[in-house]
């Protein structure tokens, strides 16, 4: 299905000309964030979601908090809210059941580090981003408690791996194989697909601002098909990953370059597991890396009574993130939040101390604060020759360039804009550039990629060959004029002068007059929000912890 903003490369490193969906996105505000726990149970301002009466695919934000976006299920059309840190579809409608879908009898608690939902699991025929799922199993919500519901959305989808969907493990509890995630279902229905999904999560910078961003399965934007050149970064594990880990090298904070650290067994040391999670609003990060990014900023302090740091709005941090040796600026106005849009004195840090303990399989979760910043594509893995599907993995694409963010910052904030901004991490690594390039030169950089070995192999060999040609060759020359040689005297050098009162002072005296010079060559050679409960507990507040539990923040 064509959607605006076509999109003209896929990520394998072929051109998709298929049926390939993309979608622009909106952003919706919300026009007050109240700087408060919030709870499951708490209130919330209701934003309606945007609609443009076309045909086009939107995600909404709302006061970059929650990225949506509409999915039909059934036949009716509703707006979830977009998770890659879950697997599990659920939808709280209007009614209950939902219409146009078939109930079971299997009853679940779907629970999220904030909110939960409760129903029947049902089927029913979906369609998402243009594509259609024949039989889908999701959660039909009878009660439900979260935040998204809130916001305008009526429920969640998980774009996650099976591994981590609550729904189909309580199916094969019953012997079925059925509840598979969507978009394992999605790749299966339509294998003429490219197996990624890509987003563009764009912030907003004024209160009524509606910017464009996109969302798309299997393609990629024009505008950022740079990304084809950046290498892949290979989740955590590498094999049958359950989230989308991946390893953090570094933390840079200005000068300062803070190597990441893990808990979680069998992971290299020197390096953080963190989970990408596009249904986070925040980071939460050890409370000692939060101390690193607001620790030094003049008037800032962490508040106990709320757990996060108040920090000036005009505070300019310069921070970014080393990920698989690639290193990738935040832009300063997501790292330090108004608590409203107008309110310009009093803000918070994004980066949520939390320790999560034994509990989680990750270090850290990175939210949306970090993903406006690049462009991020998650594979699900690339298919051999024999149609065998290779490990996941992630490509992010920096959208930040440090300079323009200061200013941009300043604009808003007030103050001086800074200059020279650089970042260098671990072994020298510093930003890559942010680039687009047109599908024929990639299509062309990657044919010269895969053959470059060759070609560096032939381009040596011809070079050898030039090199022992001419030393042959000046052998050849030095051999013959040897046998020529006869003694040469320069017609300009026959004789000194004869001028005995004549000299330069300083010079040695004048040679005799029958002295002759040898013949000398003088030739010369040229070389060419509000935001969420920063402590997880157990189950918080509904339980002990389940299978698939995980920390998300959706304000």
């Amino acid at each position: 299905m064509h959607i605006p903003f076509a999109i003209l490369a896929a990520l394998a490193f072929t051109v998709s000309t298929t049926s390939a969906s993309r979608a622009t996105i909106h952003r919706l505000k919300q026009q007050h964030t109240s700087l408060h726990r919030r709870s499951p149970q708490s209130d919330q301002v209701n934003i309606a979601p945007v609609n443009d009466g076309g045909n086009a695919f939107d995600i909404n934000s709302v006061h970059d908090l929650i990225y949506m976006a509409d999915i039909t299920v059934g036949s009716t059309n509703y707006t979830v809210q977009l998770d890659t840190g879950s697997s599990d579809l659920f939808i709280k409608g209007e009614t209950y059941p939902i219409p146009s879908t078939q109930e079971t009898n299997l009853m679940l608690n779907l629970s999220y580090a904030v909110g939960w939902a409760h129903g029947h699991i049902a089927f029913a025929p979906v369609d998402f981003v243009g594509i259609h799922i024949p039989r889908q199993a999701f959660l039909d919500a009878e009660t439900a408690g979260n935040p998204a519901l809130g916001l305008g959305a009526h429920g969640i989808v998980g774009l996650g791996f099976t591994r981590l969907s609550s729904i189909d493990n309580e199916l094969n509890s019953t012997g079925a194989s059925t509840g598979r995630a969507l978009l394992q279902n999605l790749f299966e229905a339509n294998p003429q697909e490219p197996n990624f999904i890509a987003f563009a999560l764009h912030r907003s910078n004024q209160p009524d601002d509606d910017v464009e961003g996109s969302f798309s399965i299997g393609e990629l934007e024009p505008e950022y098909s740079g990304i084809l050149g950046n290498a892949p970064i290979p989740t955590w594990p590498r094999h049958d990953p359950v989230r989308w880990n991946v390893l953090l090298d570094a933390l840079i904070v200005n000068d300062t370059i803070i190597p990441g650290t893990t808990g979680i067994a069998g992971a290299p040391s020197n390096k953080a597991v963190v989970l990408l999670d596009s249904g986070a609003s925040y980071t939460y990060s050890p409370p000692e890396v939060c101390e690193a990014i607001y620790g030094t900023v003049p008037g800032a302090r962490f508040d106990p009574a709320i757990s996060l740091w108040r920090v000036p709005c005009d505070a300019e941090i310069n921070l970014a993130l080393q990920i698989g040796g690639q290193v990738f600026p935040v832009h300063p106005l997501d790292l330090v939040m108004q608590r409203s849009p107008t309110n310009t004195t009093n803000c918070i840090g994004t980066f949520i101390p939390q320790f999560l303990g034994d509990d989680w399989d990750f270090d850290w979760l990175i939210g949306d604060n970090f993903l406006r910043s690049v462009y991020s594509v998650y594979d699900f893995g690339d298919f051999d020759s024999e149609g065998k599907m290779g490990n996941p993995y992630v490509k992010l694409l920096s959208l930040v360039e440090p300079d323009e963010a200061s200013v941009e910052f300043h604009n808003l904030r007030g103050g001086t804009p800074r200059t020279g901004i650089r970042f260098t991490g671990l072994d020298g690594v510093s930003v890559a550039p942010s680039f687009a390039i047109s599908t024929d030169i990639s299509e062309s950089l990657e044919m010269i990629g895969k053959f470059m070995p060759a070609m560096l192999a032939v381009v040596a060999f011809n070079a050898l060959l030039l090199v022992v040609g001419s030393i042959v060759w000046l052998v050849a020359v030095i051999r013959r004029r040897k046998r020529k040689a006869v003694p040469r005297i320069p017609r300009a050098r026959t004789a000194a002068s004869t001028r005995p009162n004549s000299y330069i002072a300083g010079s040695p005296e004048p040679r005799p007059p029958n002295h002759t010079y040898e013949p000398v060559s003088m030739a010369l050679t040229d070389d060419t929000f509000a935001p969420p409960s920063a402590a997880f507990r157990g189950g918080f507040g509904y339980g002990s912890p389940m299978p698939g539990d995980r920390p998300k923040s959706v304000a």
